[in-house]
C-alpha cells in the first residue's frame, strides 16, 4: 500500500478543545480528517470515503492515572488497530499535566507499551499558537492570537494559576521528570538549526526513553516534520506533543506532494441566535463574557449548586426554560459557571466539595465532571426543543464532559474562527443534533471580540 492510500495519523487528543485544535491544522493542511467522539469501528470509518486522518476527542487531561491506565489503553489499540503511519497523543500547547492528573509521563509509558516503542518523541512547540520551545523551557503568548505578551510558562499569568494544573516550572523536561521515571533528554535548537541529517544523527545516538525536540518557528516544525516521517518506516510512529506536530507533518507531507494543497473555506456567515456554554475560569474567557454583554448578549449565571444532586433538576429546567425564552426573542445567550478565577461560585463550589470530605485533587475533578454534565444536559433539552444552528462551549475540561452528554458520533470542520478552534459540523443518527454547528474553544483561546465572530461565523 502506498503512503498516499495509508492512514496518515491517527489521534487522541486528551481534552475536547485540543482535539478541535489538531482537526483544525490537519484540515487546512489538506488531510481529510474526521474527529470521533466515541471509539470509531471500520463502519465508522468507512462512512467518510477518501479519510486520511481520525482523531479520538477524549478527556485524559481531567483523569487520574489509573483512570488513564484504564482509558488510554483501549483508546490506543483501537486507534492502533487502523495502522496509521503516525499516532499522536495530543496535549495541550501550555503542557497542562500533573502527576496526580492528566499526567503526560503515564500517557508515554501506556503509549510506549502499545506501540512497542523504547524511546517515545515530544514536540510541544506550536509557534503558529504562540508557544514556544526554547532549550526545553516552554514560553506563550497570553491568548494564542494577537500581540499579547510573551511569558515563561511558570510566570504565564493565567497558566501560572491554573486551577487544576497550575505551571510551576518552565522546563517542560524538569516537568515531565516528576511523571515518570523515564529518562529524558532533549534535540536543543542548536541542532534543529542544523537540519534533518543532523537531528537524525542526535535520535540515532540518543538512548534516553523520552525525546523533547526544541521549536521556534514554522522552519523547525518542517525539519521536525521530516525527521518524523522518516522515522515512521514499518511501523506507527508514536509520539506526543501539541498541535505542531500535526502542522510539522502537514509541512513535511506538503513538500513531498504526499497531500493535496492547502484547503480553502469560505466564512461561514452569521446564524443566530448563538448559545454559549463556558466552564471556563480563564481571564481570557472573562473578558470575552463581559464584551459579549455588552454587545447584546443574555446571560444565565449557573448556580453554584448545580453540582448538588437534589438541586440538579430544578436548575436545569430552569435554565432550559430560560434559553429556550431568549431564544424566541433573538437573544444569544451565555450559560456561565463563573465569570473569571475571583468568581465567587468558585469559592462555594469548593467548600461544598471540602465538607463533603474531597481532597483538593478531588475537587477540582468533580467540579469539571459535574458541571460539564450538566451544562451538557441543558444543551440537549434545548435542542430538542428549539431548532438551535450553533453552539460554543468555552473551557477545555468542561466541555469534553458537556460534549459527552450528546450522541455525537464525529466532528467535521466546516470554517476556521481563530487558530486551534474551527467551527465543526456535528455529526449523529439523532435527527436534532445532526448537522447541528459547534465551535469549542480552550480557556486561553481568542480576543475580547470571540464570541461575536462565532456569532458572525467570521474568522479572527
Amino acid at each position: 500500500m502506498s503512503l498516499k492510500n495509508k492512514l496518515l495519523l491517527a489521534f487522541y487528543g486528551d481534552d475536547f478543545t485540543g482535539s478541535t485544535d489538531a482537526l483544525e491544522f490537519l484540515t487546512l493542511a489538506g488531510v481529510k480528517t474526521i474527529l470521533f467522539l466515541q471509539k470509531p469501528n471500520q463502519k465508522d470509518i468507512d462512512r467518510f470515503p477518501g479519510i486520511q486522518a481520525i482523531g479520538l476527542a477524549g478527556k485524559s487531561r481531567s483523569m487520574s492515572t489509573s483512570e488513564m491506565e484504564t482509558e488510554l489503553c483501549n483508546a490506543y489499540e483501537n486507534l492502533k488497530s487502523f495502522a496509521p503511519n503516525h499516532f499522536h497523543y495530543k496535549v495541550c500547547s501550555t503542557f497542562d499535566s500533573a502527576p496526580h492528573v492528566g499526567n503526560i509521563g503515564k500517557a508515554i509509558e501506556i503509549g510506549s507499551e502499545v506501540f512497542n516503542q523504547k524511546t517515545v518523541l515530544v514536540s510541544p512547540s506550536a509557534p503558529h499558537l504562540g508557544r514556544f520551545c526554547v532549550f526545553g523551557n516552554l514560553f506563550a503568548r497570553m491568548g494564542t492570537i494577537g500581540n499579547g505578551e510573551i511569558y515563561r510558562i511558570d510566570r504565564h499569568p493565567s497558566m501560572s494559576k491554573h486551577p487544576v494544573t497550575p505551571a510551576l516550572e518552565g522546563d517542560l523536561t524538569i516537568h515531565l521528570a516528576k511523571q515518570t521515571n523515564k529518562s529524558i533528554n532533549l534535540i536543543n535548537l542548536t541542532t534543529i538549526e542544523k537540519g534533518v541529517s543532523a537531528v537524525l544523527e542526535e535520535v540515532d545516538n540518543n538512548q534516553a526513553e523520552i525525546l523533547f525536540f526544541d521549536g521556534f518557528n514554522l522552519e523547525h516544525l518542517k525539519t521536525i516534520g521530516s525527521v518524523f516521517n522518516q522515522l515512521a518506516n514499518e511501523k506507527t510512529l508514536f509520539s506526543v506533543g501539541s498541535s505542531g506536530i500535526e502542522m510539522a507533518l502537514g509541512l513535511d507531507w506538503k513538500s513531498n506532494n504526499v497531500i493535496a494543497n492547502e484547503t480553502a473555506f469560505e466564512q461561514a456567515g452569521e446564524v443566530s441566535p448563538l448559545l454559549v456554554l463556558s466552564g471556563s475560569c480563564s481571564p481570557v474567557t472573562s473578558g470575552q463574557i463581559e464584551y459579549a454583554l455588552k454587545n447584546g448578549f443574555l446571560e444565565i449565571p449557573l448556580e453554584s449548586k448545580a453540582v448538588v444532586s437534589e438541586y440538579q433538576n430544578e436548575i436545569i429546567e430552569n435554565a432550559v426554560s430560560e434559553i429556550i425564552r431568549n431564544f424566541n426573542n433573538g437573544k444569544s445567550t451565555i450559560l456561565h459557571t463563573s465569570a473569571g478565577s475571583n468568581d465567587p461560585r468558585i469559592a462555594e463550589t469548593e467548600a461544598y466539595f471540602s465538607a463533603k470530605g474531597f481532597s483538593e485533587n478531588e475537587i477540582q475533578k468533580q467540579c469539571s465532571t459535574l458541571y460539564g454534565s450538566v451544562l451538557g444536559r441543558i444543551t440537549k433539552e434545548v435542542l430538542k426543543a428549539v431548532p438551535l444552528k450553533r453552539i460554543l462551549f468555552a473551557g477545555g475540561d468542561t466541555s469534553s464532559y458537556a460534549a459527552s452528554e450528546l450522541d455525537i458520533l464525529a466532528l467535521e470542520m466546516i470554517a476556521p474562527i481563530a487558530p486551534g478552534a474551527p467551527l465543526c459540523k456535528a455529526i449523529s443518527d439523532n435527527k436534532w443534533l445532526n448537522g447541528i454547528e459547534m465551535n469549542f474553544k480552550g480557556g486561553q483561546v481568542g480576543t475580547a471580540d470571540y464570541f461575536i465572530k462565532v456569532l458572525k461565523g467570521e474568522k479572527l
